[in-house]
Parts: structure tokens; C-alpha cells; sequence
């Protein structure tokens, strides 16, 4: 059977691959997107401060399970700086350039840039943020008073987003990855996609919190709400975050 998934795995392959732009020796894009000007910008606390106690691995993926109800307890700013610097944070930019975080990413290239919809954490206003990764701070993006339900109604209406602590919205900036892979980059983005996520998971289990990862999204509305393009940058993973029910 015949079908376009089919069609993806067929032509990503390397035998139609043309010579990337990286070989071509075309300017590399930048490793993550500029703040947006006049929009305020919020200092995270120190991730390498937060004082967790160190957890057994072998523990927390065993008690790893996907959590859709969560109590009313709020996220401190503290335990979102902890996911955010365990999904996306950069321990360090090489000189190459590229950016070395706590996940893996095909060639370094860490293609993604995660976005929040904050519903319930201790210091800051409810609404839509972007994580600015290199320097570890968050920007203010959209605090209209149907955000939350835009991205709701985008996720087919899966409303225990309402009921999350903190919504992860990760959006892929296309040329970044396929400036070194071309065509091929299109199945390391969603490679890539995993690793964050599963991090989320993990991580979460430090904070007292559960996570439920999301796959089923009308990809134009959500990227219409989070104000992009949807071609040279588009929405990609959803997960939600809140403190588990006691």
C-alpha cells in the first residue's frame, strides 16, 4: 500500500539527497532566533543552583507514566527553569557554531524553539512565552485572554491543557537543520523532537510533576497562534506539565 508516509521515507533517503548547503559553503543560519524588540525579557533563576536532590534513573523511568490531571499547586519559577535548562538548555556555544544542550541533536544543529504557554507558575502572568535558550531567559509573546484556549481548540480540544501547570510548544526553525542535511533533515527534526520530550518526562519527575506528551494538533492553527509561518518555522511536539494530584 502506496501512501505519503511511504513517499517521505522513500525520497529523505541519501541517494536523493542533493549537495547540502553547508558543502556548498553557504552562510549557516543563527543558532537560535533574536528576541523580538520591545517585548520584556525575564531572567530565569540559575538551573545549576536549584538544589534537586540527586533521583535513581533506573527509578524515575520506571515511574515514568503520561499524567493528564494535576493538582492546583503552582510551578515555581525555579522548578520551570529546571525543565526548561533539562529540554533545551545550552552548556556551552563552540566556536564551530553550534550549541551544546542537554539533549542530542543531528550535527549539533538543535533546530528547535520551545514555546510556553504558562497557566499556573508562581511569578509569572499567564500566557504565551518563548524560551531564549543561549541566555537562559524567557520572552513575553502573546498575553491576549484567548490564547490559552486557542491552543487548546488547536490540540482538538484536549482540555487538561487548561488544567497544566505549563504547556511546551516546540516549534522547528526548518534551515537550521536542513542547511547541513537538505531533505534529509525533515526526519532528524522529528528524531530530535524525542529526545527533548523524553527529557521533559524525566526531568519532571525531580519537581514532583507529570507530563503528557501531545501528537495531535491542527498544525495551521497552532501555528497561527504562536504567530509563525508554518514553512520556515512550524510547530512540531506539545507537551503539558503539572504538579501530580497527592
Amino acid at each position: 500500500m502506496e501512501g505519503q508516509g511511504k513517499e517521505f521515507m522513500e525520497k529523505t533517503k541519501y541517494k536523493y539527497l542533493d549537495r547540502s548547503d553547508q558543502v556548498k559553503r553557504l552562510p549557516q543560519p543563527p543558532l537560535e532566533l533574536p528576541a523580538e524588540p520591545g517585548k520584556p525579557i525575564i531572567d530565569l533563576p540559575d538551573p545549576k543552583k536549584s538544589g534537586y536532590a540527586a533521583v535513581d534513573l533506573t527509578d524515575t523511568i520506571n515511574r515514568r507514566v503520561s499524567v493528564r490531571a494535576y493538582s492546583k499547586e503552582a510551578l515555581s519559577l525555579a522548578e520551570l527553569s529546571h525543565v526548561l535548562w533539562c529540554t533545551q538548555g545550552v552548556k556551552e556555544v563552540i566556536t564551530r557554531p553550534a550549541t551544546l544542550r542537554t539533549v542530542p541533536s543531528a550535527g549539533a544543529r538543535h533546530c528547535f524553539e520551545t514555546y510556553l504557554l504558562v497557566n499556573n507558575v508562581k511569578g509569572l502572568k499567564s500566557g504565551l512565552y518563548r524560551y531564549l535558550a543561549i541566555d537562559h531567559k524567557l520572552q513575553e509573546v502573546n498575553f491576549s485572554g484567548d490564547v490559552a484556549e486557542k491552543v487548546t481548540q488547536a490540540c482538538y480540544n484536549q482540555r487538561f491543557i487548561l488544567g497544566s501547570a505549563v504547556t511546551f510548544i516546540w516549534t522547528v526553525v526548518a534551515y537550521r537543520m536542513m542547511w547541513r542535511y537538505g531533505e534529509r533533515g525533515y526526519r532528524y527534526m522529528h528524531l530530535d523532537a524525542g529526545h527533548v520530550c523524553q527529557n521533559l518526562y524525566l526531568s519532571a519527575e525531580t519537581i514532583g510533576s507529570g507530563v503528557c506528551a501531545i501528537a495531535a494538533f491542527e498544525d495551521d492553527d497552532l501555528n497561527a497562534t504562536l504567530g509563525i509561518d508554518g514553512e520556515s518555522q512550524f510547530a512540531i511536539y506539545v507537551a503539558v506539565l503539572g504538579k501530580k494530584r497527592q
